[in-house]
């Protein structure tokens, strides 16, 4: 089967980067343009030459461009079949011209949702109709018809078009695959967002998950593993899976799972942060006035655990910090962070003893977390949750002791609790000057986290708050935290023997608040 020759292409696309000239290059290389409402309008604004579609179709854009589209001159075009002659006589007995090439994207529908307080009519409207249906016909024929559904694709097309007149079968056959991908997720994205606006449902009766893999992993958590890594959905805020890797050799599967936790707990603070993650526990966290006093502390956390360990980082890392990272004695894997200063990077990748192998991960700029749903695989089947990744209501938090927390107190009491959710649990950790000094987790008992902690703070315990990611079922973990010298503690409350605990506090002069809610990381 010989491919086409591109004589026409019909352009509708909501997401205009880049079409003003790939359009161009159309009309260099003798292609005719038929576009619809906005499309068309831009592109006769840029100069190019477009043939309208409604001229074309004798049948006008209606009711707000809902229908502009939808007719057999515009499908039958597409849905040729050109080694057949019933076909062709049949667009020639209707004066129908053919389509060789669709370059259609769709109406932001996930970017409408994602806005803040967004209305259901502005949804509904954000639902494309033409387009999906233009994108499968042409996929569907894509013997005779190149599809293109992204902007990316564009230059690959162009470069066959102006060199053979025509695209390749293998080209076609792979935007084919991708334009079917693109509607399943368009269809996912509504599915299960009208699927949340249905009262009292909050996850959908059927579920689909759209994985696209980035590339294959040198292997997974151990050697004899192997792994790759996978993109999910359409998310645009600031990740791993689409970071840009400035420095070092591959990613490992464990470094991306240590790397996502230490983006996490730097993601909403609001001053300058830095956390240090060793298998996926922060052995270090603290937040500052500049960047490199939150490392300095940071690391003063934990400095054994710390060798190996992989940053994250709030701010564009600058020369200050990286003089810091860069000299100290301790061993990096990885640092996440929004930017790096040109000579932040120099410094990073030129002056420490692991300057070729340490991998820099540029992010962009970091927002507060979104509500999102996480899942996680069990044999057989899935658990899917909301992510934990919401600020708790404060106001609901109360001190059930006589000894009240002061303003300080309770600044670094919001800040332990803020890190205790990052903690495996039983997690507890200490804090002190608004950093971690001592953590305790993933342990079976949670007095066994507690003497973790103790003993990892050693003397920094003097003065520290506690933070445990859910109850105290028996005194005793107040008994070594007063030993230590700790001075107030942060809890969920909910046991059956809160007021024992509570009159052991008492009995210490600790101060402890009941937040009403735990943060259970298994």
């Amino acid at each position: 089967m010989n491919s086409p020759k591109i004589k026409r292409a019909l352009i509708s696309v909501s997401n205009k980067l880049g079409i003003v000239d790939f359009a161009q290059g159309l009309i260099k290389a003798g292609v005719e343009i038929y576009s619809t409402g906005g499309t068309r309008r831009h592109l006769e604004q840029s100069g190019v030459p477009v043939i309208d579609v409604a001229e074309y179709t004798q049948f006008p854009e209606m009711m707000d461009g809902r229908v502009k589209t939808l007719h057999p001159k515009i499908f039958a075009g597409i849905l040729c079949r050109q080694s057949l002659a019933s076909d062709l006589e049949a667009l020639e007995a209707h004066d129908i011209r053919t389509f060789e090439l669709v370059v259609v994207n769709l109406y932001p529908f996930a970017a409408t949702i994602a806005r803040p307080n967004v209305l259901l009519h502005e949804a509904i409207e954000q639902i494309d109709i033409g387009g999906p249906s233009l994108i499968r016909a042409a996929a569907k024929n894509s013997d005779f018809v190149t599809v293109a559904s992204s902007p990316d694709q564009y230059s690959a097309i162009l470069d066959e078009i102006v060199r053979d007149g025509s695209t390749s079968t293998g080209l076609r056959r792979s935007l084919m695959a991708h334009a079917f991908q693109h509607t399943a997720d368009y269809d996912k994205t509504i599915s299960e967002y009208f699927s949340g606006q249905t009262e009292g449902e909050v996850f959908p009766a059927t579920h689909q998950i759209l994985l696209r893999r980035k590339h294959n992993l040198r292997y997974g958590e151990n050697s004899h593993q192997k792994a790759a890594l996978y993109s999910v959905g359409n998310c645009r805020d600031a990740n791993l899976v689409n970071a840009r890797q400035l420095n070092g050799k591959e990613l490992s599967y464990n470094n991306l799972l240590d790397l996502d936790s230490a983006l996490a707990i730097v993601r909403a603070q609001p001053k300058p942060a830095c956390s240090v993650i060793k298998h996926n526990n922060p052995c270090g966290a603290a937040v500052a006035d500049t960047l490199v006093s939150a490392c300095h502390k940071a690391f003063a956390g934990d400095p054994l655990s710390a060798f190996g360990s992989v940053v994250g980082i709030n701010r564009a890392l600058e020369v200050d910090t990286a003089e810091f990272l860069a000299t100290g004695d301790f061993f990096v894997e990885a640092i996440v962070a929004p930017d790096f200063t040109s000579e932040a990077q120099k410094i990073l990748t030129t002056r420490p003893k692991w300057k070729k192998n340490v991998r820099l991960l540029k992010v962009g700029e970091l927002a507060a977390a979104k509500p999102a749903w996480e899942l996680r695989y069990l044999l057989g089947g899935m658990l899917i949750q909301d992510v934990d990744n919401q600020p708790d209501d404060e106001s609901i938090w109360k001190v059930v002791t006589k000894m009240q927390p002061d303003d300080s107190t309770l600044n670094e009491l919001k800040f332990g609790w803020d890190m205790v959710r990052f903690i495996k649990s039983n997690a507890i950790c200490l804090s002190k000057d608004l950093s971690l000094v001592g953590v305790g987790a993933g342990q079976m008992s949670r007095v066994d986290a507690v003497e973790i902690a103790i003993k990892k703070a050693a003397e920094r315990s003097r003065g520290s708050v506690l933070s445990s990611d859910a109850f105290f079922p028996f005194a005793d973990s107040i008994e070594a935290a007063a030993a230590a010298g700790v001075t107030a503690i942060i809890q969920p409350g909910g046991s059956v023997r809160d007021q024992e605990v509570t009159d052991a506090c008492d009995q210490h002069g600790i101060a402890m608040v009941f937040t009403g809610h735990r943060h259970f990381r298994h």
